[in-house]
């Protein structure tokens, strides 16, 4: 699936099949040496999928969006939690940061689309606590 509002000749594309992670992206430079990997890092305790690398995200200019969609594991939702309850979130040097994301629940993916590059070049999905009415988080995504 495309961005919405961008002809599809015009966004770059990818995929890491085996963790159900891909990113499209509408960019001036696009570096070869960019694309997904499985992230070394710690998941914070609400993950519900591993972590995953944007590589080479610091040398994308001229962004214009990004499109960032992973699979999660439902069962993985604590209990009571809405299924809709999931967020991308991005590690930033304050933590893991949930972005506004849309669910579905049919084919288990969350997405997040951004007019920039996301904040961190970690990424995950994850249960997202946040007050549905306010925005603020209930509690840290960490």
């Amino acid at each position: 699936m495309a961005i919405p509002g961008y002809d599809s000749s015009n966004v770059a594309e990818y995929t890491l099949e085996q963790v159900g992670a891909r990113v499209e992206l509408v960019a001036g430079v696009v570096p070869d040496a960019f694309g997904l990997a499985k992230s070394g890092r710690e998941p914070p305790v609400d993950a519900l999928a591993d972590p995953m690398d944007l590589v080479g995200l610091e040398e994308l200019k001229a962004v214009e969006a990004v499109r960032i969609a992973l699979v999660y594991d439902p069962a993985r939702l604590p209990p009571g939690a809405s299924p809709t309850d999931v967020a991308v979130a991005v590690e930033t040097e304050s933590g893991w940061d949930p972005l506004e994301s849309t669910v579905d629940l049919e084919e288990t993916t969350v997405t997040a689309v951004l007019n920039d590059r996301p904040p961190g070049s970690t990424v995950v999905a994850g249960y997202d606590n946040r007050d549905k009415a306010t925005g603020e988080p209930a509690e840290s995504m960490e």
